[in-house]
């Protein structure tokens, strides 16, 4: 077969498809417009010249117009928008406030030395408690203690020639320069001593405070330096509770505050305690204030560092309560839609503390007023709204009730 007539039959084929496609929507145009079938005009045929669009007076459809007029309109003639309001409810509300918190000891601090030297002895066990100034660790001193007794003999032989300088400086046998001479070196060596005690001193470290200690870092032989860890010392008696609180509760916590504190380690265990104090700064970057707390901890459960989730209550207040998915939050504010005379207002309000499914409002709104909670997203101020007949007679009379 040559390739034109290949071509040809080709071309037959697709102009047979397009009748058919082109007639199927000439049918389904003319099933749409009954009206225009039944007058003999053809669908896609113009329509004839002079004739008008404007319904004949009498005929079928004459007098129905479409625009502002008609049901669906709203203010400012556009159509109303279905919606669904509550009233504002006003409740009494326990002020609670929920934050996690780190534990800190009461007093922490990494056991290290003052000099470089070498450990002869611990004198302690991990975990143990000790007593302030009791001894952890033993250095070399066998050297400190010969420069102590030089000094002390050094010492000993000026306080022997100062007090014989006395004698014969009261029969005019040495001259002043000379007294002050020997008395001056009488002074230096007594220093001497007391810097050499120093010394001896600083081979032995000792628990600064009461506590218990953690693990040893070291052992007997270790060569060690300033610095160097050689175990934790803790004071957990009392545990501080660090925590933050946004600053719109800051009015709100005050030192004395009683809080409660669970730990996922004891789900069953609730710790009490009291704020202590609160921070002078608020961080500029999360407008947030750090808050201590104390906490009681006699059997030692709590650990520095644990994780804890704080929970304050203050007592409970009368509040302004709207449903949480009524709001509109937009750059950085938060909205709400009002209705108020078949019309949506959106309004800005301060909000405060939330609990499941409500919000507490500060500011902006008043009992008793409609908030629209579904279908703010096809609203805007001004826009003329309807709310559903039974749902919207049951909130009316919830609202006059709640006014009145």
């Amino acid at each position: 077969m040559s390739d034109t007539l290949k071509k040809v039959l080709l071309g037959a084929v697709v102009g047979a498809l397009l009748v058919l496609f082109y007639s199927h929507v000439i049918e389904e145009r003319a099933k749409r417009d009954p009206a225009a079938r039944a007058g003999g005009v053809s669908a896609g045929a113009p329509a004839a010249a002079g004739t008008s669009s404007r319904p004949v007076a009498g005929a079928p459809g004459a007098g129905r117009q479409t625009g502002s007029g008609g049901p669906g309109a709203g203010g400012g003639g556009g159509p109303q928008v279905a919606v669904v309001a509550v009233p504002v409810r006003s409740e009494r509300l326990a002020f609670e406030l929920e934050a996690l918190g780190t534990a800190r000891a009461n007093e922490s601090v990494d056991v290290t030395a003052k000099i470089a030297n070498q450990i002869t002895a611990v004198r302690f066990s991990e975990g143990q408690r000790v007593r302030r100034g009791e001894v952890l660790v033993e250095l070399d001193g066998a050297q400190a203690r010969a420069d102590l007794a030089v000094a002390e003999a050094a010492l000993a032989e000026s306080r022997s020639q100062y007090q014989r300088s006395r004698e014969l400086y009261s029969t005019r046998v040495l001259s002043d320069s000379q007294i002050e001479q020997i008395e001056a070196t009488f002074k230096a060596n007594e220093a001497r001593v007391a810097s050499a005690r120093s010394r001896v001193g600083d081979t032995v470290v000792r628990a600064p405070f009461d506590g218990r200690v953690g693990l040893r870092r070291v052992s007997v032989g270790s060569l060690i330096s300033p610095g160097t860890v050689i175990t934790t010392l803790d004071d957990t008696g009392t545990i501080k509770l660090d925590f933050t609180i946004p600053e719109t509760f800051l009015a709100a916590v005050k030192p004395g505050l009683e809080i409660t504190a669970r730990s996922v380690a004891y789900s069953d265990v609730t710790f009490a305690g009291r704020v202590s104090s609160v921070d002078s700064r608020v961080d500029p970057a999360t407008r947030s204030v750090t808050v201590r707390a104390l906490l009681p901890n006699p059997e030692g459960l709590l650990k520095p560092g644990m994780f804890l989730t704080v929970r304050l209550s203050r007592g409970v207040t009368d509040a302004l309560l709207v449903p949480e998915h009524a709001l509109v939050p937009e750059q950085g504010d938060v909205f709400v839609f009002v209705v108020k005379d078949g019309t949506a207002e959106k309004r800005r309000i301060r909000t405060g503390q939330r609990r499941v499914g409500d919000v507490q409002v500060l500011e902006g709104l008043v009992a008793g007023e409609l908030v629209v909670t579904e279908g703010t997203q096809k609203l805007r101020d001004g826009a003329a709204v309807r709310l559903p007949d039974a749902a919207g007679e049951a909130t009316r009379a919830v609202a006059e009730g709640t006014t009145s």
